[in-house]
């Protein structure tokens, strides 16, 4: 019965995640909101190896199966290049006319997510239960189903970002005990280490670093926001050494933290990080057609002279590119009907829709006066803000018992969330918060798991915490429900799409 539990019940979870991701994913037939861009950049890569321009009218000729209308003149693309190949993976497998095709690599990215929170959760938190409740969560979340079943890249960065979040937490549980092992065989005398226990070991082995260097070049290769989570947790890295030290009782732990141990860590993690990245523009190295893929050459006057004349041609080409695309990032305010001030991303006032389609009674089917289909990144509301609540509880509960637990869980919030602070003023919208909702989720999970109480509780106490939860929980599904036709493009009466808008801002 164990391990029926222990294995069954996170496969129900992970099946379920599945039927809510795949199901109907083709539908609407057509390409919505930013698809625009990331489907037919894929198909392009996919056929040239890099990003192309498309004839007049190439959305209604696409979404009618006609595939074959890009040029070879290169488009001007402002993200690197791997989501677009894992979206072109799909389109070649199930057909480019198909758009399950278009949409399969975000959704099997969307399932692998909650298998990832559900193995973190189980390694943070040592629970089964705890692990189910965290996977349930993040199965049952309007936004991560909409991020999911709509072919953008957002997905596949919070998939590499939370990937190496794990990566780190293994590296975390793993490091301690062998610090505390090396200052026991010294103060032994079984070490022949000369050092002293002054500064203790340099430890480079660590392959759970390099494997989070890996995950997180692989995030950047997507959207370069990933290189915040790589910064953000390789300082985490840092800080976690130099408190390790001090645990276990070496004297100059600061300074061994910062002098010894510091570059041992940027040697394991940023230059796989930096070849994976790089590597992920191999379409637009290996070709010559690529958008500013020449524009570095011994003819044009613009190479680089002095200490770094040796530079290939192609990287040149590839920093001017990068050097341009960064200006177009920080600098885009074109406005918006749907975008969302970073500010407003934690309480849900602006979500994004990414399609709507109204009708009248006989047009497309309907059966009622007027009827709509809707594509809304509208988070589970209970979920949602549950989620805000237990970060700023954990904010609290970091200051009064300082876990490290719940700054290991806090670190993913800052690397996702807070770097957007920076870019008030910019054109952004509320799904770049997919990429912080794993910690959202972690957060509410170990709010729960407090609510729900320990061992040594009073059995009154249990009583109340599992009754407490129960509850949550069943709302929590009944409000998924409630919301799902909303998160999948179903058609629905009007008067039922408009008492889901809870607020004026959701319409």
């Amino acid at each position: 019965m164990n391990r029926a539990w222990t294995w069954g019940a996170p496969a129900a979870v992970l099946l379920l995640a599945a039927v809510l991701r795949l199901w109907n994913l083709g539908n609407p037939h057509s390409l919505v909101f930013d698809e625009t861009f990331y489907v037919k950049d894929a198909w392009t890569l996919w056929n040239n190896g890099y990003e192309t321009t498309w004839g007049d009218g190439a959305d209604e000729k696409f979404n009618a199966g006609v595939t074959d209308g890009f040029t070879t003149d290169p488009s001007y693309v402002v993200h690197p290049q791997l989501g677009k190949w894992l979206i072109a993976l799909g389109m070649a497998a199930v057909g480019a006319q198909d758009s399950f095709g278009w949409r399969i690599g975000v959704a099997i990215a969307g399932i692998l997510i909650v298998l990832l929170v559900m193995l973190i959760a189980k390694r943070l938190f040592g629970s089964t239960l705890l692990a189910v409740i965290a996977g349930i969560l993040m199965a049952i979340d309007g936004h991560a189903i909409v991020l999911s079943r709509v072919s953008l890249l957002d997905n596949f960065v919070t998939l590499f970002t939370l990937a190496g979040f794990g990566l780190i937490l293994l590296d975390r549980q793993r490091n301690l005990p062998r610090l505390q092992a090396w200052m026991a065989r010294k103060r032994a005398g079984l070490s022949e280490e000369d050092d002293g226990p002054t500064w203790g070991p340099t430890m480079w082995g660590r392959p759970y670093l390099i494997l989070a260097g890996l995950a997180f070049g692989l995030a950047c290769s997507v959207k370069w926001s990933g290189l915040y989570f790589l910064a953000a947790f390789a300082l985490y890295v840092v800080v976690m050494d130099a408190l390790d030290r001090r645990r276990v009782g070496l004297p100059f732990w600061f300074s061994a933290a910062v002098l010894k141990q510091a570059p041992a860590t940027f040697v394991l993690m940023f230059p796989i990080a930096a070849v994976t990245y790089v590597s992920s523009w191999f379409g637009w190295i290996s070709t010559r057609g690529g958008y500013y893929r020449d524009i570095v050459t011994a003819e044009s006057g613009t190479r680089w002279t002095g200490l770094f004349s040796w530079v290939p041609d192609w990287f040149q080409s590839l920093w001017a590119y990068h050097v341009s695309a960064y200006g177009f990032h920080v600098g885009l305010t074109t406005p918006h009907s749907y975008q969302a001030n970073p500010l407003s991303w934690l309480i849900m006032w602006r979500p994004t829709s990414m399609f709507y389609q109204g009708a009248t009674n006989g047009d497309a089917g309907c059966t009622f006066d007027s009827c709509s289909s809707a594509i809304t990144a509208l988070a589970n509301p209970l979920i949602w803000w549950g989620g805000t609540a237990a970060v700023i509880y954990l904010v609290y509960r970091l200051v009064r018992y300082r876990e490290w637990k719940v700054g290991f869980i806090l670190m993913g919030m800052v690397a996702g969330y807070v770097p957007w602070l920076m870019y008030l003023n910019r054109t952004v919208f509320q799904f770049y918060g997919i990429i912080y909702e794993p910690y959202m989720i972690l957060a509410l999970t170990f709010a729960l798991g407090i609510i729900l109480g320990k061992e040594t509780d009073t059995p009154e106490r249990k009583t109340t915490g599992i009754a407490i939860v129960t509850c949550f929980g069943i709302l929590t599904v009944l409000l998924s429900i409630f919301f799902y036709p909303l998160w999948t493009g179903m058609q629905i009466p009007y008067w039922y799409w408009h008492i889901h808008m809870w607020l004026p801002s959701w319409i």
